[in-house]
C-alpha cells in the first residue's frame, strides 16, 4: 500500500513538472481569436482607477450642485441651512480625495514606471 502511494505521488510529480515549460510559455502566447485585451495589469487597474476617480469627481460636483440648491431652497431656516452647509463640506471633501487620489495615482505610476534608480 505505501509503494501505491509513492507512485502516484511521483506520477503526479513527474506529470506537474513536464506541464510546467507549457504553463509559463501560455503566458507568451495568446490563443488566437478570443478578443481578449492584450494590455499589461499595470495599464488595466490604471484604466479601473481612473474611471473610479472620475465617477467619485463627478459624484461630488453633484453633490456640491444639489447642496447649492439646498441652500437656495432653504428661505433662512438654520436647520436646513445646517444641512446645505454640510452636504457642501462633504463633497468638497469629495472632490479633494478624487483629486489626490488622482495624483497619487500619476505619481505611483511613475514611480513604477521610471526606469531610474535611487
Amino acid at each position: 500500500m505505501k509503494n501505491k502511494i509513492k507512485s502516484v505521488a511521483y506520477s503526479i510529480i513527474s506529470g506537474s513538472l513536464l506541464l510546467m515549460p507549457a504553463l509559463a510559455g501560455a503566458q507568451y502566447y495568446p490563443p488566437v481569436g478570443t478578443n481578449l485585451p492584450s494590455s499589461t495589469i499595470m495599464r488595466i487597474i490604471t484604466n479601473i482607477m481612473n474611471w473610479l476617480l472620475a465617477a467619485v469627481g463627478i459624484v461630488g460636483v453633484i453633490g456640491f450642485c444639489i447642496a447649492g440648491i439646498l441652500y437656495l431652497t432653504a428661505a433662512g431656516d438654520e436647520t436646513r441651512i445646517g444641512t446645505a452647509k454640510n452636504a457642501m463640506m462633504y463633497s468638497i471633501i469629495g472632490v479633494i480625495v478624487a483629486l489626490a487620489g488622482l495624483v497619487a495615482l500619476s505619481f505611483a505610476k511613475n514611480m513604477l514606471n521610471s526606469n531610474a534608480g535611487f
